[in-house]
């Protein structure tokens, strides 16, 4: 896998979780979740580590290395959906938020 791919950009498991940082991100905006510190910077963590994990596996230029990173990643997506679940029953985003998030957390987990 990784010999066919030159730049970690170009994983496709890697922008998707781009797309969520970014989904995150505008929740943090435009709703009062940003006055929740600890669970937005929890959720932020979660959210920038499984870019950061495929990314850094791919550097790494071995395919074991890499299929442990994505592993990570893997991990990383489950705990933003259990954070979501939190903050959908904090009521700090609503349920189309929640579902649309959840939604793209399991896509990320496949």
């Amino acid at each position: 896998m990784i010999g066919k791919i030159e730049r970690f950009e170009d994983i496709e498991s890697w922008k998707l979780p781009q797309i969520i940082c970014q989904k995150v991100e505008t929740i943090f905006i435009e709703t009062d979740f940003g006055k929740n510190f600890q669970l937005r910077n929890q959720m932020e963590k979660s959210s920038e580590s499984r870019m950061d994990n495929i990314a850094e596996g791919f550097g790494r230029g071995g395919n074991q290395e890499f299929h442990n990173f994505l592993s990570y990643s893997k991990e990383s997506a489950t705990e933003l959906k259990s954070q979501l679940y939190g903050a959908y029953d904090k009521k700090l985003i609503s349920k189309a938020q929640f579902e649309n998030l959840s939604v793209k957390c399991d896509e990320v987990e496949k």
